[in-house]
């Protein structure tokens, strides 16, 4: 059975840090891309960032380039997001998805990804 099982949402002020964690199984981990999307209240689910198992690639929207990082532990099947200089625009529901590498050439679509975790909430205050 498949399985993401995101963590580390929480309620942080304006500046402020957390990391989010992916732990993925039923599946073979170095074959696919995690991505990380978030949905805040009343709009649509956006891409964020996406790392592929095998070689480390990254991918970041341009609302989270220089702000948040993305990094793999394959050893632990588990996909990390360091997310730094939270605003209050950047409280959503943050979820991982796992899509096959040679499927995931668009990172920031949600079509490309198989699998869905069940989405952690980031809230950060002014």
């Amino acid at each position: 059975e498949v399985q993401l099982q995101a963590s580390g949402g929480g309620l942080v002020q304006s500046g402020g840090s957390l990391r989010l964690s992916c732990v993925a199984s039923g599946f073979t981990f170095d074959d696919y891309a995690i991505g990380w999307f978030r949905q805040a209240p009343g709009k649509e689910r956006e891409g964020v960032s996406c790392i592929r198992s095998s070689d480390g690639s990254t991918y970041y929207a341009d609302s989270v380039k220089g702000r948040f990082t993305i990094s793999s532990d394959n050893a632990k099947n588990t996909v990390y997001l360091q997310m730094n200089g939270l605003k209050p625009e950047d409280t959503a529901v943050y979820y991982c998805a796992a899509g096959p590498e040679i499927v995931v050439v668009r990172p920031y679509l949600e079509d490309e990804y198989d699998y869905w975790g069940q989405g952690t909430l980031v809230t950060v205050s002014s």
